[in-house]
């Protein structure tokens, strides 16, 4: 859901270093915005730090996000910030509570723009009911930054049902895509590159706490293993399992879910779709007994429409991902070696 909030009237038109100064401009900057949009019992307190709430056993994480472009189709660097720190406690087995929101912004930056950014955060934090608590702004000179940066952390209290661990995972298992692959690195590529189809490629960001949530209510310790594939794509989480747990990994390209515009896209580009960034999506690994549940669970949910079972867990070439192509050939799937696509979130 997006969120249409009228921008107040301001004095001025750009963030200049007097923003960053912690004076006048500062709060001004933080009372019409940050403070208005995002007000609860806890940021309202105005301390250097949050004093939170915490019961039972706590998952804490924190990102950073550095995208070119900062505004691309159906999204912005804002809501990506959100959902990516809200999707990293997830894929722990938590749920999702607090959030740190902290902005290095170039001077220069248009309001316009800072308040567009503002409304994805909004906009993303209550879709995934997480609250904004505590925060920072600086401003740094014109040329030392590339309009703005996001820094945000994420605390959260582990489901109760969750055993969320590569340590689980085991020969025979199942994995498990839950949408479309590619799709955000792709969206904004096609932007960087001037591409344009009939349909628009829009990035794939969004919150996934309340799917996994779920999942973890129906089939708890059955879900060993949770990733969500953002640099380096599907080939690298995938990597990093097989190597922790010294076993292999066959997928099957037939059953990879993609996007006929994404994979076109891909082609142009040059690019492996398993490589992708991806901002939406989540790799499950799970007991043999209930994948096909989670598929079907899955697929009834509007963000898991395309979920497919690409692979399993075996005991043959540990440490290594195998590829059966949509020919009936074999490749060797490796790890992701530099970086395939800058600054993509």
């Amino acid at each position: 859901m997006k969120l249409h909030c009228p921008m107040p009237e301001l004095d001025f038109d750009i963030i200049t270093l007097g923003h960053g100064s912690g004076g006048l401009l500062t709060n001004k900057l933080l009372d019409s915005g940050v403070f208005h949009l995002f007000d609860n019992e806890y940021l309202q307190q105005r301390h250097d730090g949050a004093v939170l709430k915490l019961e039972g056993e706590t998952a804490f994480t924190t990102d950073s996000f550095v995208i070119s472009p900062i505004f691309f189709p159906d999204s912005n660097i804002g809501e990506l910030a959100v959902n990516g720190t809200v999707n990293d406690l997830a894929m722990c087995g938590a749920i999702p509570q607090y959030l740190s929101l902290s902005f290095i912004i170039e001077e220069g930056l248009k309001m316009t723009e800072f308040w567009e950014i503002l409304i994805g955060i909004k906009s993303a934090a209550e879709e995934a009911n997480v609250q904004i608590v505590t925060g920072d702004t600086k401003v740094v000179e014109k040329g030392k930054g590339d309009k703005i940066f996001i820094n945000t952390s994420g605390v959260g209290k582990i489901h109760k049902r969750a055993q969320i661990s590569t340590h689980n995972v085991k020969a025979g298992d199942k994995i498990i895509v839950s949408d479309g692959i590619a799709t955000h690195g792709v969206a904004i590529m096609s932007v960087r590159e001037g591409l344009e189809f009939e349909t628009a490629v829009k990035s794939d960001t969004r919150g996934l706490n309340h799917m996994v949530t779920e999942l973890l209510d129906e089939f708890g310790e059955d879900i060993h293993v949770l990733k969500d594939p953002t640099r380096g794509g599907v080939a690298t989480v995938l990597n990093e399992i097989a190597r922790d747990r010294n076993l292999g990994i066959e997928i099957s390209q037939k059953q990879l879910p993609i996007q006929n515009e994404v994979s076109a896209l891909c082609e142009i580009l040059g690019l492996d779709p398993l490589y992708v960034a991806n901002e939406g999506i989540f790799i499950a690994v799970v007991d043999v007994q209930i994948s096909e549940e989670v598929v079907t669970k899955l697929q009834r949910m509007d963000y898991g429409t395309n979920a497919s079972i690409i692979g399993e867990v075996t005991e043959s070439h540990p440490r290594q991902v195998v590829l059966t192509s949509s020919i009936g050939g074999k490749r060797i799937v490796n790890m992701l070696v530099g970086e395939q696509l800058p600054r993509i979130c």
